[in-house]
């Protein structure tokens, strides 16, 4: 599993981690509400219908592998992350197979931030980033938590005075002073 020091091994020496953070829980909702949903109908049908070790068996199958996906959709949403550096926008997410994504911050031509009236009452919003043009592996980010602070953060480190924003809290030396 990907572990959240372990994306520290992607970043360059140069670059510093402004902000790591998964997906708002508000995500699962939709994971927790349908197999809920499945496992009302199966235990419903099973009640419905004739008694016998077939169905009781298939009933207990399917709700096993019910279970089952809802455990591997909450590890993969446990081990997701969403890592921005002063240089670039990571996704880095899976199991078995790590998978990361990135766009440098260079590229960034364009921000977009919404909120729906389910996201203002949880405290998630969406991120759409734009790039001169191309799509790009990150160009929207759901289910962002504490959604204003990292689009302000990340408006800084994009359109922000060069060298100098408050959320790296640094203060880059001119080239001419070396």
């Amino acid at each position: 599993m990907l572990a959240p020091r372990e994306i520290d091994e992607y970043l360059l020496p140069t670059e510093r981690r402004v902000i790591r953070v998964r997906q708002h829980w508000a995500v699962m909702l939709n994971h927790v509400t349908s197999t809920a949903l499945f496992l009302l109908v199966l235990v419903i049908g099973e009640r419905m219908l004739p008694d016998s070790v077939l169905i009781d068996n298939l009933a207990f199958y399917l709700a096993l592998v019910a279970v089952l996906r809802f455990t591997v959709l909450t590890i993969l949403w446990w081990i997701e992350r969403i890592v921005i550096t002063d240089k670039r926008v990571m996704l880095a997410q899976g199991i078995i197979t790590h998978n990361v994504g990135m766009m440098p911050l260079g590229k960034v031509t364009d921000l977009t931030f919404r909120r729906s009236l389910s996201g203002r009452l949880f405290g998630y919003g969406t991120i759409v980033v734009e790039s001169a043009g191309q799509i790009q592996a990150l160009n929207r980010i759901d289910y962002l938590p504490r959604p204003e602070e990292i689009y302000e953060a990340l408006s800084e480190l994009v359109f922000g005075e060069k060298g100098k924003t408050r959320a790296t809290g640094m203060l880059a030396r001119p080239r001419w002073r070396r």
